[in-house]
């Protein structure tokens, strides 16, 4: 049977006691994990930095200097987490100040918790997918690398014509390449080898220094 995985840790941003223990008691009842609990915009940021959590449950209108949205904005961009809004309005003002830091979702105050949960987990399936396919650019952008290195510097022997690695290590051309790409490599006679292969049946000594490839 396949072990669980960690429950995803959730940031609460909440500068009113009552609420936040409420919204903490039902994350828990949910199947999330408290990473941290703030009351202010400066904490939020503080905590996220600090922490790291999965996800970051904010209320939009905290009381405090620097805006909710503000706050939301630095941790999306900064640490690329991702934002759900929550407040007791979702007038049009509300709903695009949501949208303009960038949140993944705005729920109005009282939630419903069925709700609450599919936001949570679609916002945590979408920053995955977002990870996953940084690191898959990130290896495709390291595969081009290679490619380009390897078209423009091959260090072959003249005589026997292997590749240097690392280490001074030497393999040859095809088994380089092989493990460089998806190329495979079949074996052939270029018409040129042809014919003089032919003419050094019919002369031998001709040609004293071809051999056939194996195979």
């Amino acid at each position: 049977m396949k072990k669980p995985g960690p429950k995803p840790r959730i940031l609460v941003v909440e500068d009113e006691a009552l609420a936040a223990a409420d919204i903490q008691v039902r994350l828990r009842s949910l199947g999330y994990d408290i990473a941290g609990l703030a009351d202010t915009a400066d904490e939020a940021i503080r905590l996220a930095k600090a922490i790291k959590p999965d996800l970051v449950l904010m209320d939009l209108m905290l009381r405090s200097e620097k805006p909710a949205t503000e706050a939301a904005h630095h941790i999306r961009a900064q640490l690329r987490l991702p934002v759900i809004f929550l407040s007791a309005s979702l007038g049009v003002q509300m709903v695009a100040r949501a949208l303009d830091a960038d949140a993944f979702s705005h729920l109005r105050k009282p939630f419903e918790e069925a709700l609450l949960k599919t936001q949570i987990d679609l916002a945590l399936y979408q920053h995955r997918m977002e990870r996953e396919r940084e690191e898959l650019i990130g290896k495709l952008q390291l595969a081009l690398a290679e490619v380009k290195t390897l078209a423009s510097l091959l260090p072959i022997c003249a005589w026997c014509k292997n590749v240097r690695q690392d280490q001074n290590y030497w393999r040859s051309v095809e088994q380089y390449v092989r493990s460089r790409s998806s190329a495979h490599f079949t074996q052939c006679i270029c018409p040129s080898c042809e014919e003089k292969f032919r003419q050094d049946l019919r002369h031998p000594g001709a040609w004293s220094d071809v051999s056939l490839p194996p195979g």
